[in-house]
């Protein structure tokens, strides 16, 4: 394709650079980074040639499961004291336990979240005409996250294809009248993980993934929302911090089935977000934009959580911007909340 033509459409030049942005990132992936699938199958062949009669077979998985977790670690040139390496090792375990659903992203309960501007009513003003609304402006708001592995080494040995589902909901149980769910966003995602040890100026990158993701409000008329989206994201880390940067590209919908044509100018193009680990305290951080100087629109959040008892652990969240929810996506929103968090990014 000629430069012109991808002048003429700013989509395609949308798509192309997130590809080359991912290529550039996959092409760096060294030769040594590799899964456990592989070694692991020859680990138990190896044991199983070489096992003592009064051996069981569950003994041998466990400490093939633990050496070749510790082989793909080194692989991937993650050192012992990585804040990535300790999460994917909590992964691995997870993955193959049967009864355990390995968590995405993070799992928590704002028992209090207060929106200083007030919930937003004209959606359901507009949708249930000459209906009292009268929202309350604190509500319950928790996420549930988890994913698990459909295929491991696609290629040769590396590369991953997960899936994954998320929910976020905004429960109004002070509502004095009732306490409906005020919104719902149902957010099933796929994608193709690179595990990678480049480092650039003290700077890891860690993993890197291409996918797709659709996110949705389950809801039909003046309430529907929805898009789909085709994302990179390029996981690195310093120390104590790790970070993801995503880019993504929204695919086209017809004007017919586009419930919000103009979710771009305000959920933005890409998204920042990490996490800074000191002791016991997680501090989380995420950031988005349009990157449109003219009307620009974004958001950021900011999150810490600290330990209460075992693994329970206390949070607050601090949100402002766009697209907390999709329902409000056009709306600017300030809210703080506090509650508990289950699992962490790390």
């Amino acid at each position: 394709m000629k430069n012109h033509d991808l002048k003429k459409d700013p989509m395609k030049m949308k798509i192309k650079l997130l590809l080359t942005l991912y290529l550039f990132g996959s092409l760096s992936l060294p030769a040594t980074a590799k899964t456990m699938d592989g070694a692991y199958h020859r680990c138990l062949v190896d044991s199983l040639a070489e096992a003592e009669s009064q051996t069981t077979v569950g003994d041998i998985r466990k400490a093939c499961r633990e050496k070749t977790a510790k082989s793909a670690q080194e692989q991937m040139l993650i050192p012992d004291d990585s804040v990535v390496a300790e999460r994917l090792r909590e992964e691995k375990a997870t993955e193959d336990n049967a009864f355990v659903i390995t968590p995405y992203l993070p799992n928590y309960i704002l028992l209090a979240a207060y929106n200083t501007a007030g919930v937003n009513e004209s959606p359901f003003e507009e949708a249930f005409p000459g209906k009292k609304t009268d929202l309350s402006d604190t509500e319950v708001k928790f996420q549930i996250s988890f994913k698990f592995p459909l295929i491991k080494n696609l290629f040769g040995n590396n590369g991953d294809l997960y899936a994954a589902y998320t929910n976020r909901s905004f429960w109004q149980v002070y509502n004095t009248d009732s306490s409906p769910f005020r919104e719902t966003n149902h957010q099933p995602e796929a994608w193709l993980r690179f595990y990678n040890g480049r480092e650039f100026l003290g700077i890891r990158n860690v993993l890197n993934d291409i996918g797709v993701v659709h996110q949705s409000n389950g809801r039909s008329g003046s309430l529907s929302r929805s898009w789909n989206r085709i994302y990179a994201r390029f996981v690195f880390e310093k120390d104590n911090l790790a970070f993801a940067i995503q880019p993504w590209y929204r695919i086209e919908e017809s004007e017919d089935n586009d419930d919000n044509p103009d979710i771009e100018d305000y959920l933005g193009n890409f998204e920042l977000k990490g996490a800074y680990k000191q002791g016991e305290h997680t501090f989380g951080f995420m950031f988005r934009n349009n990157l449109d100087f003219d009307r620009n629109r974004g958001a950021a959040q900011l999150d810490w959580s600290f330990p209460i008892h075992g693994h329970l652990r206390g949070y607050v969240q601090w949100f402002n911007g766009y697209g907390e929810s999709l329902i409000d996506y056009k709306r600017n929103v300030n809210s703080i909340g506090v509650g508990i968090k289950l699992t962490d990014w790390l």
